[in-house]
């Protein structure tokens, strides 16, 4: 059973807001290999499918040596999670493919929808307040790709296929994080690990059918996949010992509010209206959820602590 102490509630917590925290410099490791800049990182543009795969390759080869021989092991239960993880990253690539994984990318973050209604068909009973805090969240969510959706709709195509992209690699993420809190009493560098090279190897067909990348914009995907990827779902797995993959999920939207402040940040870039009115509204999500004066924020806790399968699927 997860520690679900007071003291490790927020150490699970302060994991996963950092795994979110270094998730959101994908846009910032993006631009330095993709746009002009003072290193002439960016020329030519890596393309999309090198950076979606040389930094699971990386970040898994790197981790690798880090795992305790003790600790090396195989469940059947893996290969569902490295399908979700893989299936959630060749999306992403799919999306870059046809010209911008932006919308994909937010939509990514409708996991805690995905994970709520499953726990709905496995018999939980969430919390009124929970609810509430979702839906505030995912009205962000919906805000800020409400122009790509919107022309998703109106012209089809490839924006209508990133739109689908988005959505399945929403529900993949919530699949991972759920594997992740069932096998939280497995080391989480072996489960990075095996997801890394997963993902790596379904995309390594199709990697040699455009130009690679240069040694020095290689040395960054190294960094890329190590601090971006890599770590982050270290923490996360950590994060998970101690509390819900669905609180998990809905932490993890600290990523799309951080991700337009690098682009502000690094390029002087303003975000969209609509950004920052989704912005906010995930935000207050964030709030409400754990205001120190809001009664029964420790709702998800108590769940854990009472009946720990119900937050867990069955393997």
């Amino acid at each position: 059973m997860a520690d679900v102490t007071g003291r490790a509630l927020w150490r699970g917590r302060l994991l996963v807001l950092t795994a979110a925290a270094l998730w959101s410099l994908n846009g910032l490791f993006g631009k330095l290999l993709t746009k002009p800049n003072p290193w002439n990182l960016g020329e030519p543009p890596v393309e999309g499918l090198h950076i979606a795969f040389y930094r699971c390759l990386f970040a898994g080869l790197l981790l690798a040596p880090l795992v305790p021989r003790s600790q090396i092991t195989w469940r059947p239960l893996f290969l569902g999670m490295m399908l979700c993880f893989a299936a959630m990253n060749a999306m992403f690539v799919y999306a870059l493919t046809l010209g911008t994984a932006a919308t994909a990318l937010v939509l990514q973050y409708t996991a805690p929808t995905w994970i709520l209604l499953l726990g709905l068909w496995q018999g939980q009973k969430p919390h009124r307040s929970d609810v509430l805090v979702l839906v505030v969240a995912m009205l962000g969510v919906g805000v800020i790709v409400q122009d790509g959706i919107a022309a998703a709709l109106t012209t089809g195509g490839p924006r209508f296929w990133v739109v689908l992209l988005g959505l399945g690699s929403g529900i993949t993420f919530g699949g991972v994080l759920l594997f992740l809190k069932k096998l939280h009493g497995h080391h989480a560098i072996l489960l990075t690990v095996l997801n890394q090279f997963a993902a790596a190897l379904l995309v390594l067909p199709f990697v040699f059918l455009v130009p690679q990348p240069t040694w020095p914009q290689l040395g960054v995907l190294v960094v890329f996949g190590v601090v971006q990827l890599g770590l982050p779902y270290v923490l996360m797995a950590q994060g998970l010992r101690h509390i819900p993959a669905q609180e998990a999920g809905l932490l993890g939207l600290i990523e799309p509010l951080l991700n337009p402040l690098w682009a502000y940040l690094v390029a002087t870039e303003i975000p969209e209206r609509s950004t920052q009115i989704g912005g906010v509204l995930i935000l207050l999500a964030l709030i409400l959820r754990y205001a120190p004066w809001r009664r029964g924020a420790a709702v998800w806790t108590r769940t854990v602590t009472k009946t720990p399968a119900v937050t867990e699927p069955a393997p």
